[in-house]
């Protein structure tokens, strides 16, 4: 007996006449206004982090807002260091905008079905354990 095994995702790409993914575009827009927002005026004086923060364990999410908002900011490089998946969120923010805009202006939306391969969440596990990782060697930048 043989087994398929699937080791390349599989992406459908299709067209609708509604918006089945509303939230995602208001996402995007959060991200933007917000993201800029924070790069023009600043952090507010308060302290949101997570929990564990306060023990020294930083989460994989450590300094994604400082990051993505140094990125809006146009510091590429401190965005990196706050958090390397910033570039991440920022690019996923301007495809879900695009996608938005595009919906709002056609009238059709864009619909992505992907299938994940076995292989892809493992791929994906090892580098949520590389960037927790990194952030808990970068303790010291995002305890400031």
């Amino acid at each position: 007996m043989t087994t398929d095994v699937q080791t390349a995702p599989t992406l459908r790409i299709s067209w609708t006449d509604r918006d089945r993914h509303r939230q995602l575009g208001v996402a995007a827009v959060v991200v933007f206004v917000a993201g800029t927002a924070l790069a023009v005026f600043g952090f507010p004086p308060m302290d949101l982090h997570e929990p564990t923060h306060y023990l020294g364990i930083m989460a994989p999410s450590c300094g994604l807002t400082r990051g993505t908002t140094a990125i809006l900011g146009g510091s590429l490089s401190r965005g990196l260091r706050y958090n390397p998946a910033s570039p991440l969120v920022v690019v996923a923010a301007a495809v879900l905008l695009g996608r938005l805009l595009i919906g709002l202006g056609t009238g059709r939306w864009l619909e992505l079905r992907m299938r994940i391969s076995r292989f892809a969440w493992i791929v994906l596990a090892v580098a949520a354990v590389a960037l927790e990782i990194n952030q808990q060697l970068n303790a010291r930048l995002l305890m400031s």
